[in-house]
């Protein structure tokens, strides 16, 4: 009985991020301006790490759980470096 639960569970919280990177999709494109495209990019890639690590419980498998990992530390690190450089014009002093 549990296990069908968590299968639904996985399943709906599958469909609503895929929603969510949609919206996070659209904003980027649409955005006026690039503040608005940056904060749509680090909710897109905090989106797709949650979608990893939904794949890794429906599936059982730690590579998604490291895959997601690796997006978390990159998406950190580019967010950062873009807001760098809209503030000041350059990224590396």
């Amino acid at each position: 009985m549990s296990a069908a639960i968590l299968l639904w569970a996985v399943t709906i919280s599958q469909i609503f991020l895929a929603l969510a990177a949609l919206c996070c999709g659209l904003r980027l494109f649409r955005g006026p301006r690039a503040q608005d495209r940056v904060l749509a990019l680090d909710a897109l890639y905090v989106c797709a790490m949650l979608m990893l690590l939904t794949f890794g419980i429906r599936t059982g498998s730690t590579l998604y759980f490291e895959a997601a990992l690796v997006i978390a530390l990159l998406g950190f690190v580019s967010t950062s470096a873009l807001a760098k450089f809209l503030m000041r014009g350059e990224v590396i002093e």
